[in-house]
């Protein structure tokens, strides 16, 4: 699907909800207005990563191309509905944040050594790594220009969202501390690089459609624990043997070396238990398919799906103080759907 234009559905599809999840005509006005709007992001986000350097060009619009759901964007126009509805600064708000998260992969790709994002080449495959870089600047620095343009409270969020997005992968890429609990080192990690622009993306829709500030703090911690269930959830399906469902080999991960909470409750449990020792030994010295497969069915991929539940069940918690309607329907059922995933 060309990036000008979301097809009909685009809501229902970046948040999970199926087709007729909305059945009131007043909760179809409310899709009908995001699509719209999503239209608007989209040629806005096509106009922002142009560039009159022809390589910059090329290589700003290069994941913007591949696609992606725009999960953000439409959770900053859905929470718009909270308030005033989509006003001109929501969507704005918008593009912003995608164009933060877009900036964000180009960086990961590179810490992280990814081959592959949504179905080709990284930048930095392509081009290298000092490419890669220099684009996600690129896209960081037109971020930062439109949330400008929206004045001083975006620019105060747009600053800390940046500050979590860089300590998460800082404190990711030096592990935890001395004395420091690895799983809670490594929930606060997922909390930083992936909650906070899913916390951002709900905030401002929340603020720029002058909506009761009584909700902005409720969609930060719904968008934190969200995030957190993402990512753990993602630790699961990355041990699934479903290859054509994924796109990826299994184990791809834990190959590259990136921590799971699957492999850090195996070294937990490895103290005590010789089979978990056994099997810790075995991932870790190259992690080949029986290992992987019999990580897959340990008892502790189960316990990281549960932890992923309840991470859901806390963002639904978070949200309960928002008025009963469309918003908080389709906020629930987003956050249910993510422990739903299968790729």
């Amino acid at each position: 699907m060309s990036p000008r234009t979301r097809a009909p559905g685009a809501v229902s599809g970046a948040l999970g909800l199926g087709e007729r999840f909305f059945a009131s005509p007043a909760e179809r006005r409310l899709v009908d207005a995001i699509e719209a709007a999503l239209v608007d992001v989209e040629e806005g986000l096509l106009a922002e990563v142009g560039f009159a350097d022809d390589l910059a060009d090329v290589t700003a619009r290069y994941l913007l191309d591949a696609g992606g759901k725009r999960v953000r964007p439409t959770l900053a126009l859905l929470t718009a509905s909270l308030g005033r509805g989509i006003t001109p600064e929501v969507v704005r708000a918008a593009q912003a944040v995608e164009l933060t998260h877009l900036a964000s992969l180009y960086h990961d790709d590179v810490m992280d050594v990814a081959p592959l994002r949504r179905g080709v080449p990284t930048a930095q495959h392509v081009w290298g790594n000092s490419v890669a870089i220099l684009t996600g600047d690129l896209l960081f620095a037109r971020a930062s220009s439109i949330i400008t343009s929206l004045g001083d409270r975006a620019i105060e969020l747009q600053a800390r969202t940046f500050e979590r997005l860089v300590l998460g992968q800082l404190h990711e890429t030096i592990g935890p501390r001395e004395g420091e609990d690895p799983i809670a080192h490594y929930l606060r990690v997922l909390a930083d690089k992936t909650g906070s622009l899913i916390s951002l993306a709900g905030t401002v829709g929340v603020i720029f459609s002058d909506a009761p500030d009584a909700y902005r703090a409720p969609i930060e911690r719904f968008g934190d624990a969200v995030g957190v269930a993402f990512q753990l959830v993602d630790d699961v399906i990355d041990l699934s043997a479903e290859t054509e469902q994924t796109g990826k080999s299994a184990g791809t991960d834990l190959k590259a070396g990136v921590p799971t909470l699957p492999l850090l409750k195996l070294r937990a449990r490895a103290a005590d238990d010789a089979g978990a020792a056994a099997l810790l030994e075995r991932v870790e010295a190259g992690a080949d398919e029986t290992a992987i497969a019999e990580l897959r069915a340990h008892p502790v991929t189960s316990e990281t799906l549960e932890e992923a539940r309840r991470w859901s069940r806390e963002a639904v918690d978070a949200i309960s103080v928002l008025p009963d309607g469309p918003v908080r329907k389709a906020l629930t059922r987003f956050a249910e759907a993510v422990v739903e995933r299968t790729k």
